[in-house]
């Protein structure tokens, strides 16, 4: 069995809101779909901690403070994917990557079952952390 693809994702909130982006409908992996805030590639020799702040800088033009490591449920059997909620950061969050992202925005986390989510089945376990932030 080949290696699965090691993935790193940030959960932005704020104020009891969830920062989500929408995927560009051009791209390759679930595309015009909605994600949890910045996430990508881990980078080799790189931790998941290291590639989520990576990635907060790179596609939101944030720098995150204390990522908290939190479970993550998916079904794609290919991907290693890692959560970290976050809670406090400098800067305010941005579209920087266009070409990944056509959109970004603050929801409730109630309002997030109804939306084409790239990872649904993730869903219930980051609720919980969400609603213990």
């Amino acid at each position: 069995m080949a290696a699965r693809i090691q993935i790193a994702v940030a959960v932005l909130v704020r104020d009891g809101l969830v920062l989500l982006v929408h995927r560009h409908p051009a791209r390759q992996h679930y595309p015009n779909a909605w994600s949890f805030s910045a996430g990508g590639h881990v980078d080799p020799g790189e931790s998941h901690h290291q590639a989520v702040t990576r990635e907060c800088r790179e596609e939101l033009a944030i720098q995150i403070h204390a990522p908290v490591p939190v479970p993550m449920t998916i079904s794609d059997p290919t991907l290693d994917m890692r959560a970290f909620l976050v809670t406090s950061w400098d800067g305010d969050p941005v579209n920087a990557a266009p070409e990944e992202h056509d959109d970004l925005r603050w929801f409730r986390p109630a309002d997030l079952p109804a939306l084409n989510l790239a990872h649904p089945e993730s869903l219930p376990t980051l609720l919980s952390a969400i609603r213990t932030a």
